[in-house]
Order: structure tokens, then sequence, then C-alpha cells
């Protein structure tokens, strides 16, 4: 299969400025297949201004676009195209920010952008997303830590990788707190969803997809999931074959 994906749990760590530890992730990548102008996608991020969706999305452009131009890469916003699908068609790499992945997967279904990223990613084109936006590489969104602050027609994604993530993976269960953990969740989520491996990506860390290879990028292991068989744990430089 012919994609290049980097996966990015999060967007900041704690502590560090926007996108600040995977900056030079996501310009060796993107300069690894010689684009400059990305095709970017803020429908996720829609409380960056309280009093208007439209106008978060407009300060999320701002905000990708000076890190960005530090990069000596150059965006420009999915939501300014008067057709979004075509836009998507002409793009030569595409990036999809973080936030709500509800809301961002339907935009993403409304205006026809779905189908037209699945299909330049499959065309090769390179596809980089943190937090929502790696969720939506997946075949659904069901592993998403988000609100349901909007409603999709449905849950499928991209469907470009043949397993879930779950961004931000935590093991932690804060003292006094009587509600499940995200790994109960994502048993919860598995208990009716048997045929698929979880990914649980913790913060600091990506994963990258060239065709059928992937590896794991960070400091921190990979969480596995899957109905049936024991949790495990996948440091950087094991083999993650099992997954593709």
């Amino acid at each position: 299969m012919n994609r290049n994906l980097l996966l990015i749990s999060n967007s900041t760590n704690a502590g560090e400025d926007y996108l600040a530890w995977p900056r030079q992730h996501l310009k060796s990548f993107y300069d690894g297949f010689g684009v400059k102008k990305i095709l970017f996608v803020p429908y996720a991020g829609v409380n960056l201004d309280p009093d208007s969706v439209a106008d978060s999305f407009d300060v999320y452009e701002k905000r990708v676009q000076a890190v960005f131009s530090e990069l000596g890469l150059g965006i420009y916003s999915i939501h300014r195209e008067p057709d979004p699908a075509a836009a998507v068609m002409n793009a030569e790499a595409i990036a999809v920010g973080g936030g709500n992945t509800f809301h961002l997967v339907m935009m993403l279904q409304a205006t026809g952008a779905m189908d037209a990223i699945r299909e330049r990613v499959l065309q090769g084109i390179p596809y980089a997303g943190w937090s929502a936006g790696s969720n939506v590489a997946c075949p659904t969104m069901k592993t998403t830590n988000d609100m349901p602050i909007s409603e999709p027609p449905s849950f499928n994604c991209l469907n470009l990788i043949p397993f879930q993530i779950n961004p931000h993976y935590l093991d932690a269960n804060p003292a006094g707190h009587a509600g499940e953990t995200r790994e109960q969740r994502i048993m919860e989520f598995l208990t009716v969803n048997r045929d698929i491996y979880v990914a649980g990506l913790r913060e600091g860390c990506l994963l990258k997809v060239i065709g059928n290879n992937m590896e794991l990028i960070g400091n921190k292991p990979l969480r596995i999931f899957r109905y049936g068989e024991d949790t495990r744990e996948v440091k950087t430089g094991e083999d993650l074959g099992f997954l593709m």
C-alpha cells in the first residue's frame, strides 16, 4: 500500500511551546518528499476563539502557520477553500490538527474531504496528523478520548492503517477517581470490536508509516491491546509488523 504517514500522539508536551517536540520530525517528514506547501485541516479546533468556531479555525491556521514557517514549510487552510474536496485532490501534502475528533469527523464527512484525503494519501502524498489527526487515520474514531460535541453521520474514518490508535494514552488513574481507567475503556471497545488491535500511543511519541513499514519514535513504549490476548508493551526499534 502506497502511504506515507506521521501519526503523532500529541502536539505539545507539558511546559513546552506549541508543537515543540515533533517539529523536527514534521520537517524531516515533509522535506523527505520535497513538499513545501501543505493543506492544513483545522476542523478539530473548535474553541480557540470562544465566540465562533469559524474564527477558531482562523486562529488555528495562524498558530500552525507560525510553527511551520519556522521549518521552511507553508500551509493553507482547507476552511478557506470554496470546494474542500477539490482542494484535497489538488494538494501535495496534508496536515490534520488535533482537537475534538467528533467535530473533525463531522466536517470531513460533510465536506467530502474524508474520501478525498483517503484517495490522495493512498496515491502517496504525505499525511501528518496529531491527536485527533492521528485518530482519523484509523478505520474508525471509536477509540477517541473526546466528548461527542458534534454528531457525524458515521464513525468511519480514513482507514489508512488497519488498527486503532488511542492518542494521549495514559496509564495513571488519579487518586480518589472512581471512574474507568483508559485501559478499561479500551477493553470495553474490544469487547464489542474483537477483531482489531488498539495501540495506546503515549504522549511524546509518534508512528511513522512508509508503505507497509511502521516504526515507533519516542521514549515511551506502545501499549498493545487485542481481545483475548495479554496486554503488552512494544518498545522503539521492535517489530510492529503484526499491526499492519
